[in-house]
């Protein structure tokens, strides 16, 4: 197993790791949109699920794969009336569809609007 750290995602806010690698598969913790670089969190479901993607996406850079090996996503948001427009951000970088579960939860941490996980597929 390898463990995956990087500054370009944020770093864990408990006892866990950003992602790890085994047999070829990233498993990447939940996302949420802070900023690495402020730690701040946008204003809005779009921007919110934008950051999150980002942070996906620096986490299958630094396992050494990217959204088109994505092979599942779970997504967690805090109100399902914010589907269609987190839908409409998600589709922009997860173009290969992959398997995906999407459900509503009463909160998440720092009280933002959406997380995203990953499994991908990687060479390493």
């Amino acid at each position: 197993m390898r463990k995956i750290e990087t500054t370009k995602a944020p770093g864990a806010i408990g006892p866990y790791s950003q992602a790890w690698v085994s047999h070829g598969i990233v498993y990447a913790s939940g996302q949420i949109p802070v900023n690495p670089e402020t730690g701040a969190v946008p204003d809005g479901i779009e921007a919110q699920a934008e950051q999150s993607c980002r942070n996906v996406g620096a986490i299958l850079e630094a396992a050494g794969t990217g959204f088109n090996r994505v092979i599942k996503t779970t997504c967690f948001l805090a109100d399902m009336q914010d589907f269609a427009a987190f839908n409409a951000v998600y589709a922009r970088y997860f173009v290969s569809r992959p398997a995906r579960s999407c459900v509503a939860v009463r909160e998440l941490p720092k009280g933002v609007l959406c997380e995203i996980e990953a499994i991908a597929e990687t060479d390493a």
